[in-house]
């Protein structure tokens, strides 16, 4: 039987910890421990030393381990670490800049640690790292390969660097757009957002919201299109997009010519946003990891509800066969399919109930 996404990160982060409770790594006595891509769990809980670093740009997950009492960054924080923990994420080349961010992070007698399931490409994650730092030891558990590194002598600066910048931003449709890896569709217009943004009316207007906007490309397109919007606030999730989002908006209003109030935040939608949102827009996320949640739009639909004011217009894009109706009939009186192709919907709702 396969592991569940969310029953593989548990057991990536079970695994992480085994080679400390067998006694194969110790916890530094001055407690410098660095947990890049850190996830709240029990054994973590459980283990937890003074002076640990929590670092998550999801944030989600920032807010789990905030709410253990976890400090918690959103970016790698400058300084030496006597232990660098890690849990790669399924995209290769964001991995690797982990695993360089891990070695300028360590200090020379330190140790780097990450795990990753099986299923998810675990062997090539430790080949990787041993090819950045020269070799690593490693041990199998809860169906997870955990391998480490010595600092030792230091990594291949050469790679280093160049596995560094696979983390910056860089432009992707011939230059139109910022965006960085690890986002979704990270170097691509998607198809859905292409086909909300193809179908909006040139008559949005007033305060805009965009839900879960990634690098912000339903935010820029719906700015062009529409001269009658006079703000556009962004919320995302990741915060590696926060960088390139507000880049984009900023070239988009540039090129509007007109002045529009903006801004890019890091949240959680499913917790709600500013109201009286004259306009809001999204593609909302529907899975994390390999398996659907849909529950995520439903809550994406509720936020949009209640953050709309009394005469504004929600366009979202969906896959075709997620039902979402029921939602949005029960958080609006008027809803419609705009079009349907490709495998997605657009569809508008107005006058959300109260």
């Amino acid at each position: 039987m396969a592991l569940s996404a969310g029953t593989a990160s548990e057991a990536a982060l079970d695994a992480l910890f085994v080679p400390f409770i067998t006694g194969e790594l110790a916890w530094p006595a001055d407690g410098r421990v660095l947990f890049l891509r850190a996830r709240d769990g029990f054994v973590l809980r459980e283990r937890r030393r003074p002076g640990w670093v929590m670092q998550q740009s999801f944030k989600p997950a920032a807010d789990a381990l905030a709410r253990s009492g976890f400090e918690v960054v959103s970016d790698p924080p400058e300084g030496a670490f006597r232990v660098v923990m890690i849990l790669p994420t399924r995209q290769r080349e964001e991995s690797r800049a982990l695993f360089a961010q891990a070695m300028c992070r360590v200090g020379r007698d330190g140790i780097v640690v990450a795990s990753v399931p099986n299923s998810e490409g675990a062997r090539t994650a430790e080949a990787d790292l041993a090819a950045l730092a020269g070799g690593v030891s490693q041990l199998s558990k809860h169906k997870c390969r955990v391998f480490w590194t010595q600092a030792g002598a230091g990594p291949d600066v050469a790679l280093m660097e160049q596995w560094l910048a696979f983390d910056a931003p860089q432009t992707i449709e011939d230059g139109r757009f910022m965006s960085r890896r690890g986002l979704f569709a990270w170097d691509r217009i998607d198809t859905a957002s292409a086909l909300l943004a193809e179908v909006l009316p040139d008559d949005l207007h007033g305060r805009l919201a965009d839900l879960g906007a990634g690098f912000g490309y339903l935010a820029c397109a719906a700015i062009a299109r529409c001269p009658g919007i006079v703000a556009a606030d962004l919320y995302e999730a990741e915060g590696r997009a926060i960088a390139p989002a507000t880049a984009n908006l900023a070239e988009a209003v540039a090129h509007a010519n007109r002045r529009i109030a903006t801004s890019v935040r890091w949240a959680d939608v499913t917790h709600g946003i500013d109201t009286g949102y004259d306009t809001i827009l999204s593609n909302p996320p529907f899975h994390q990891g390999r398996a659907d949640q849909p529950e995520l739009g439903r809550a994406f639909i509720a936020t949009a509800a209640r953050a709309l004011a009394p005469a504004g217009r929600f366009w979202m894009v969906a896959n075709r066969h997620l039902a979402y109706e029921a939602a949005l009939d029960a958080a609006f009186a008027r809803v419609r399919t705009v079009v349907e192709r490709d495998g997605f919907k657009v569809i508008e709702a107005q006058e959300p109930r109260r």
